[in-house]
């Protein structure tokens, strides 16, 4: 059963643990994360000026909206001040920085339904970010850039926490989305030709909408079933994710239990350590490589990679 914790006091070693069963953790804004929410939105709002960021999707058609993202969503994942404000960010929140690796943050975009809702803009269908060649001891990290509602946040299904169900995960290996689809996204416009893991089965029960101020944020497991609600509210949505692992879990092999994840490749190599960007020892990675790295070379996120998942 899954427990939403509001503001909670505890360690960094306790809410791991309780991620890891499912719980989901909700915290008001916090210094770094409203600079970091700051930097976003004047990133976006010099990006669409003239227009409203919020409503572009009636003055600018979906090719010169997915442009302009092209080079706005890049430019602000591989900018300088995240690397500061996401390790400040983690720290306020009693991360070990010696401990917790972070993966470089993601600005996302949810467009009203009849927009763009595909490519540099994927509306993201019910899944487990673990079906994306995640590790089972990923914490993902989200918060929204403006205020959100909740025809526009993120559903989860904790119902299915300890569920398995139906998914075509395995026709997804890291490794070749980085060289093959990553760098795409901005020319699926109208529509997603890439193959992603989906959901092959009814979603049972209701959902669990969660709603922040900006800079607030949603801490949760990688494994949790969430997706992007249809947005139905008239106006765009802006958001930023990051994902963080702690490095004993990673050595350990702790986490979230896998019921249904069956891609292949690994995103270990993505992260960063909070007290001096250093990557994950080649050591630790290897213990969860599985031989699919192609011709024995391993790809890494890189910038001319960021536009989408």
């Amino acid at each position: 059963m899954t427990t939403i914790h509001y503001d909670a006091r505890c360690s960094d070693d306790e809410r791991r643990e309780a991620l890891y069963r499912g719980d989901i953790f909700i915290y008001s804004p916090l210094p770094a994360a409203e600079r970091l929410v700051a930097l976003a939105r004047g990133m976006v709002e010099e990006a669409f000026a003239p227009h409203d960021p919020r409503r572009v999707d009636q003055v600018l058609s979906m090719e010169e909206c997915a442009a302009v993202l092209a080079k706005l969503k890049p430019a602000f994942i591989h900018h300088p001040e995240c690397k500061v404000l996401l390790p400040e960010i983690i720290g306020a929140l009693g991360g070990d920085a010696e401990q917790i690796h972070f993966d470089v943050p993601r600005m996302r975009s949810a467009y009203p339904t009849h927009y763009l809702t595909s490519g540099i803009a994927y509306a993201f269908h019910a899944h487990r970010d673990t079906w994306y060649s995640a590790p089972m001891c990923q914490i993902n990290w989200w918060l929204p850039i403006w205020e959100i509602s909740r025809d526009n946040c993120l559903a989860f299904y904790p119902q299915y926490f300890d569920r398995a169900v139906e998914n075509s995960s395995e026709i997804y290996n890291y490794y070749e989305w980085n060289t093959k689809n990553r760098a795409t996204a901005a020319k699926h416009v109208r529509a997603d030709t890439r193959e992603q893991p989906k959901l092959m089965q009814p979603i049972e029960g209701p959902d669990i909408r969660i709603t922040v101020p900006p800079g607030g944020l949603i801490l949760f497991s990688g494994a949790h079933l969430h997706e992007t609600v249809p947005n139905t509210s008239g106006i765009a949505r802006y958001s930023i994710d990051f994902r963080t692992v702690h490095a004993g879990d990673v050595a350990a092999r702790r986490g979230a239990a896998n019921l249904d994840s069956r891609c292949t490749g690994t995103t270990m190599r993505d992260y960063l350590r909070c007290s001096d960007l250093a990557r994950l020892p080649e050591e630790i990675v290897r213990l969860y490589d599985d031989g699919t790295a192609i011709e024995g070379r391993t790809v890494v996120f890189t910038q001319e990679m960021a536009l989408a998942r």
